[in-house]
């Protein structure tokens, strides 16, 4: 059973970048689609980005298009979410999630029900 353990969060004003990290346990970290969602104070999770399991496809809902740039390293069981041009409605808990697959992605990897393994959260924080 896959861990995940999120980390770069913080504070950071508009404008500006983080990398954020989700550090996966054990050996068969390149079997999972992973993806990121984040949950902002007295709103419902929501879909960020998605990766394959390759590496090779990619997904991203519309408002970070062109800002965030997901990827993953699977010979270091990690995948990084690249958060540049950070605006205070970026400001939420960003969550990393995977799913074991049998295909490289899913059909719908925007779909939160897609993913059975959660991390804890990192606070991500975009003052004006």
């Amino acid at each position: 059973q896959v861990q995940l353990v999120e980390s770069g969060g913080g504070l950071v004003q508009a404008g500006g970048s983080l990398r954020l990290s989700c550090a996966a346990s054990g050996r068969t970290f390149s079997n999972y689609v992973m993806g990121w969602f984040r949950q902002a104070p007295g709103k419902e999770r929501e879909f960020v980005s998605a990766i394959s399991r390759s590496g090779g496809t990619t997904y991203y809902t519309d408002s970070v298009k062109g800002r965030f740039t997901i990827s993953r390293d699977n010979a270091k069981n990690t995948m990084y979410l690249r958060m540049n041009g950070l605006e205070p409605e970026d400001t939420a808990v960003y969550y990393c999630a995977a799913t074991a697959a049998f295909s490289d992605f899913l059909n719908r990897p925007y779909e939160s029900y897609e993913y059975n393994l959660w991390g804890q959260g990192t606070q991500v924080t975009v003052s004006s």
